[in-house]
């Protein structure tokens, strides 16, 4: 097979190599699924493109995939998220098609989603639901050819979940974001941790006795008001819906409008994958030297083209750190709104990202398995699910009881009662 690739510089390739052969220690699900399910090659003749991150937990999944017999491509999901060395590694040590550049601008950003949809996968794997968004507009004449896209994100579902319910939905979607063995971990643990990491690399600030707001009380925004909380931050939590807004506060968060909040913040992050949660309105609320950071999704959840217009001044202070200047008063927006914790940082802990990858995994492997499904978002199967805990159990060096036949039939009779 040729590969094929654009990337920054094939001479970073040793540094990278370094990263994932790093981050391969700690993803021992999905080597044990590597080694178990896929060492007979059920994916030979299978073409993958994937829309990720491209980072060094990204690539051991992307060699998982080829070494189950599959050609496979990979294109950056994120801009600022590509490690340019993992993209060089993987072209020259592990011969994967990486189209990818640190930074790269929008046009070259959709030039590389149409490298992906122009090699005619059978598999797409989505971070966002930009690459099946594409196809939907301009490839729709291989919709046939696909058997499964599988969505990482929230923002991906929610996107595929409005295009199945206008009955456009051209293909079967995995929501591999919604097993638990995603969410619960991965936005929660994951995020939570990464988006502190990313906050403090950019800025070098001291969470203690800082007042942080969390835009959202999902399980990214649980995580981070948690940790945050942790480090010894004052934590408010912003939220349109009542019952996440209710565990909130009986989590033991202050809860209030973002109009309240912004008043009093050192620090807000958004992270509910909407727009413009942070606004013109709440910009002018700001303190001097309040800052704003996004992980969320996509870089729409600050308004940051009203804050250019409200602002005199634009400058970059430090990496990942503009500071713009309105009414006299400095608001410092990082990472340019983009993920805080992949654009400043390195994204989520491989341990968190194996249980993740597992999972893209064996979608991959069910799906094809299964044959082409009718247009619609599927779950992940419980079957996939307990198999993924229990090798990730198992890697922890832990093990659980297990229910007596005794106690099963309890659970499953009506005749017994008190």
């Amino acid at each position: 097979m040729k590969i094929n690739y654009d990337i920054t510089d094939i001479k970073l390739a040793e540094a990278g190599k370094k990263k994932i052969e790093w981050a391969e220690r700690d993803m021992p699900v999905l080597a044990s699924i590597n080694k178990e399910v896929l060492k007979n090659k059920p994916l030979k003749g299978i073409k993958i493109a994937a829309c990720l991150h491209v980072t060094a937990e990204t690539a051991n999944l992307m060699r998982v995939f080829k070494s189950a017999g599959a050609e496979v491509l990979l294109v950056a999901s994120n801009p600022l998220s590509t490690q340019d060395e993992v993209a060089a590694a993987l072209v020259k040590y592990y011969q994967i098609s990486v189209f990818a550049r640190h930074g790269e601008n929008r046009d070259i950003y959709y030039r590389h989603l149409k490298a992906a949809l122009n090699a005619h996968p059978h598999i797409t794997l989505d971070d966002g639901a930009d690459l099946v968004s594409l196809l939907h507009h301009d490839y729709k004449e291989q919709a046939g050819e696909i058997i499964a896209s599988l969505e990482e994100t929230t923002t991906g579902v929610i996107r595929l979940r409005a295009l199945d319910k206008s009955g456009k939905l051209l293909l079967p979607v995995v929501a591999v974001n919604d097993a638990k063995t995603k969410h619960m971990f991965d936005n929660r643990y994951g995020t939570g941790q990464s988006t502190l990491d990313g906050i403090i690399r950019a800025t070098n600030m001291l969470i203690a006795g800082k007042t942080v707001v969390a835009a959202g009380y999902g399980w990214c925004g649980r995580g981070f008001a948690n940790r945050a909380r942790g480090l010894g931050a004052k934590v408010i939590v912003t939220e349109v819906d009542e019952i996440k807004a209710l565990e909130a506060a009986m989590d033991g968060f202050e809860v209030m409008p973002m109009k309240e909040a912004a008043k009093a913040a050192d620090l807000i992050c958004t992270l509910t994958g909407d727009l413009h949660v942070i606004d013109k309105e709440h910009f002018k609320l700001m303190k001097d030297g309040a800052m704003v950071c996004n992980s969320g999704h996509f870089d729409v959840e600050i308004n940051l083209e009203a804050l250019k217009k409200m602002s005199t001044q634009v400058r970059s202070v430090r990496p990942h750190v503009d500071e713009y200047l309105v009414q006299g008063k400095k608001i410092y927006v990082l990472a340019e709104g983009r993920l805080v914790n992949l654009a400043a940082a390195e994204g989520h802990p491989a341990s968190v990202m194996d249980m993740s990858f597992a999972t893209q995994a064996l979608s991959a492997l069910a799906a094809v398995k299964k044959g082409r499904l009718n247009p619609g978002v599927y779950e992940v199967s419980e079957a996939i699910e307990n198999k993924i805990a229990h090798i990730k159990l198992k890697s922890m060096g832990m093990s659980i009881d297990k229910l007596t036949a005794e106690q099963e039939n309890y659970l499953n009779s009506w005749e017994a009662g008190t």
